[in-house]
């Protein structure tokens, strides 16, 4: 009997959509496994859990939003676990399962575990800590955890919507500022003023913000980097947003480049932003792609390297072998 941790938020998106933890339990058991449970009580908990409760266990699931995923992975890197994990989303953006294709159904993830859907998926270090998916700063990259946690579970991804670009834009304008940087990464050096930026593995960060998804490989040892300077004005906010919106990356304004290091000093203090949490104020900044240091269970993806092509010509991902040969058919036809 394989035994499974369960690292579960019981406060994690919307309430209609909130999954029981016992059904969890109960759906793996069916299947034969023994599954178990821990809840988080606070910030930094799924850590705390992972580090205290995987040994034993082949492979940990993780409930709970990006922020909770971001904590699980940073408890099986610090014990140096490469252990299988399964992410089953119940947050508010869920950005990060949506590109790795991480499925809600319980079921689901436990088929794939069983015909053992493993993809390598590289993260991020920061100084001394791991991002899974994105590390920011600037206007705006503190919305995720500014907005309120019972608005979050009424609304979802809405809610950040009207915390960022309704209840909270006055403050991001009054406040709105530069940061005087140096940055060094594999390419060269950029020193000037930056208001807001990302280094991330993904396609999309916030759902709003996204790269093109032919250039995005979750396992080719890089990480994407967009930063924004130039800001003159109140209007140049809102077209550099619109400019970001349409992927409209000009060089200039916004710049966006891949590396495997990055090194960024900075005369003050930064609030940085890990997958949605705080991630602490900093003014020497040192981050580093991990390659494939975590296996995901999820559906093989065009985001992920391999020597396999399990999608269609509009890129749909195959669940299955069924699914392939329907389509093998119809060509014939």
């Amino acid at each position: 009997m394989s035994k499974i941790l369960l690292v579960y938020n019981p406060v994690s998106g919307k309430d209609s959509e909130r999954k029981d933890p016992d059904h969890i339990v109960r759906v793996f058991g069916r299947h034969g496994f023994e599954v178990t449970k821990t809840i988080t009580t606070c910030t930094g908990d799924a850590t705390r859990l992972v580090k205290e409760n995987l040994e034993g266990h082949d492979a940990v699931i993780c409930c709970g939003g990006d922020g909770t995923f971001s904590e699980t992975v940073n408890g099986v890197m610090a014990l140096g676990a490469k252990k299988p994990i399964m992410y089953l989303p119940s947050g508010s953006t869920n950005d990060f399962a949506a590109t790795v294709g991480a499925s809600k159904s319980v079921e689901k993830q436990i088929d794939l575990y069983k015909k053992g859907y493993l993809n390598n998926y590289d993260i991020g270090s920061f100084n001394d800590k791991y991002f899974s998916y994105v590390a920011s700063f600037g206007v705006a990259s503190d919305s995720s955890y500014v907005t309120s946690q019972k608005f979050k579970n009424k609304l979802g991804h809405t809610a950040y919507l009207l915390e960022c670009f309704i209840f909270r834009l006055p403050h991001y304008i009054r406040t709105l500022r530069a940061y005087n940087m140096k940055i060094e990464y594999d390419g060269g050096v950029i020193e000037d003023g930056f208001y807001f930026g990302a280094i991330s593995n993904t396609n999309s960060v916030g759902g709003f913000f996204k790269y093109d998804k032919r250039d995005i490989k979750l396992n080719d040892g890089e990480l994407e980097c967009l930063f924004v300077r130039g800001v003159k004005s109140v209007p140049d906010v809102f077209y550099l947003v619109k400019k970001v919106k349409d992927q409209d990356y000009d060089g200039e304004r916004i710049i966006t480049f891949k590396t495997k290091h990055l090194k960024i000093t900075c005369n003050d203090e930064v609030a940085w932003t890990f997958d949605g949490e705080f991630g602490g104020n900093h003014k020497n900044v040192d981050i580093n792609v991990l390659p494939s240091a975590i296996n995901i269970v999820s559906p093989p993806s065009k985001f992920f390297i391999t020597d396999k092509e399990p999608y269609d010509s509009q890129g749909k991902v195959f669940d299955d072998e069924v699914q392939k040969k329907k389509l093998e058919i119809k060509k014939k036809k």
